[in-house]
């Protein structure tokens, strides 16, 4: 079977820090400051949940609370007997512009024992996470990391995505065409080419594209692209190193469509990245229209 999420993680990694484990009494507020997104597991206990508003979630069973971007919430819990968390930042490589975290719905819950699949992760993590092993710190990371793909994996297999790249990961045939873009952006895709990697007729993919992933296949590959592209160029690379790597027959090529998708030429968007003020550098967002 294809691999979905391989080449989206292999180029776009997200990783976890653990921030507290251990008990949380009466009312909690986080900020919803930085650059990361936050991973909460409740182990035990009863806990309100508020964004800000009026309404509050009740969670009564042992749940996970995802927050891909930074969020401002609270949890309310008993003040004497409170709830035993597990809490983790999550940091997307490339920040908001990450296809992962830009395709996730702002807040996930889901109870834990309906992510399949995750027992026994869940079971090493509380174990370590309210113990005093050597290597907890690192342990407590990678687990945090398994749980994110895990429950990844839950939302994109029964469509819980909504629009966008991880719907058409999920959808039966439009994944082949997507992974074969993610896995070989170098190569001239055509629309007949990724109709036929799709088993679709080349007018029923156009708009089964359009319609689950929100963009047009040509519009997805060059987000794509230009994605890997400002990957590259953070970790230094040259513009004709890049221009190859990622599909584009030359310089001038990745320039243009660099500053289509960015508004900025690749060397005005890096100056941005390093903090020069005339120019800003928005990040581009596969799967977003």
């Amino acid at each position: 079977m294809t691999d979905r999420l391989d080449a989206l993680l292999a180029h776009f990694s997200v990783t976890a820090n653990v921030f507290h484990t251990g008990a949380l009494c009466g009312v909690n507020e986080l900020d919803g400051g930085g650059d990361c997104g936050q991973l909460h597991l409740v182990r035990r206990g009863e806990v309100g949940v508020s964004h800000g508003g009026a309404e509050v979630l009740r969670i009564t069973r042992p749940s996970l609370l995802l927050y891909p971007l930074p969020m401002a919430h609270r949890f309310i819990t008993d003040t004497q007997n409170g709830a035993d968390f597990a809490c983790a930042q999550l940091r997307f490589e490339g920040g908001a512009a990450n296809p992962i975290c830009a395709a996730l719905p702002p807040f996930v819950c889901r109870p834990l024992d309906e992510i399949q699949g995750s027992a026994e992760a869940l079971s090493l993590l509380f174990g370590e996470a309210f113990a005093a092993n050597c290597g907890r710190r690192a342990m407590l990371n990678r687990l945090f990391e398994i749980v994110f793909i895990q429950v990844l994996r839950q939302l994109m297999e029964q469509g819980q995505t909504g629009a966008g790249m991880l719907a058409g990961l999920a959808h039966t045939k439009l994944r082949h065409a997507l992974v074969d873009m993610h896995e070989n952006p170098r190569l001239e895709w055509t629309l007949d080419a990724l109709a036929e990697r799709a088993g679709m007729s080349r007018s029923v993919f156009a708009t089964q594209f359009r319609d689950t992933v929100g963009c047009t296949p040509g519009a997805y590959l060059q987000r794509w692209r230009v994605g890997l592209a400002q990957k590259a160029l953070r970790q230094g690379q040259s513009l004709r190193w890049i221009a190859e790597e990622v599909g584009y027959g030359s310089e001038s090529a990745l320039s243009r469509a660099f500053k289509a998708q960015c508004g900025l030429s690749p060397r005005e968007w890096k100056q941005a990245q390093q903090g020069h003020p005339q120019a800003s550098a928005p990040d581009v967002q596969p799967g977003r229209s």
